[in-house]
């Protein structure tokens, strides 16, 4: 009995290794996304996979055929959903690195494009995961992109006098 259960979580911690081996790199990058934190300095990003993959290692005997990554991806959303909610009181005033690309955007903003841009999930899924209407996501997420798409670019350069001459 106690050799079988030994072998059973030996097998349980190697399927656990492999997919976190496969699947960890994409779901940082969606992480550092959602935090809006620089890539070589994301250490939010890093607590939010790091609790996210602790909870599916804890559910991962009870998973049943459904795939770790959604598990996974959906805990790390609503996850940062919580954690920007309570920290800052609202999905909308976090501080963001300046370097991110996608440091314009409020954290729901940014949510619901990792989610529908980067990790590819329907608008229904979505609005189901966040507890809006497919209307409101699709809103948000065209927002967003618009934000993005069309932002300043900064200040144009000078025109000096003498290259007008030259010209």
């Amino acid at each position: 009995m106690l050799e079988r259960h030994a072998s059973r979580a030996t097998r349980r911690a190697r399927e656990f290794e492999a997919f976190v081996a496969g699947a960890a790199g994409r779901l940082l990058h969606a992480a550092t996304l959602l935090t809006a934190e620089a890539p070589d300095d994301n250490p939010r990003a890093r607590r939010l996979l790091t609790l996210s993959l602790a909870h599916t290692y804890a559910c991962w005997d009870r998973l049943r055929g459904e795939d770790p990554y959604d598990r996974t991806r959906q805990y790390l959303a609503t996850r940062f959903a919580r954690g920007t909610w309570h920290h800052y009181g609202a999905l909308g005033r976090s501080r963001p690195h300046p370097a991110s690309p996608l440091a314009p955007l409020t954290p729901q903003e940014r949510l619901i494009l990792v989610l529908r841009l980067y990790e590819g999930v329907a608008e229904e899924q979505t609005a189901a995961l966040l507890g809006l209407s497919p209307e409101r996501v699709r809103a948000i997420c065209h927002r967003a992109t618009s934000v993005l798409l069309h932002r300043p670019r900064g200040p144009a350069p000078a025109v000096t006098a003498a290259k007008a001459v030259r010209s």
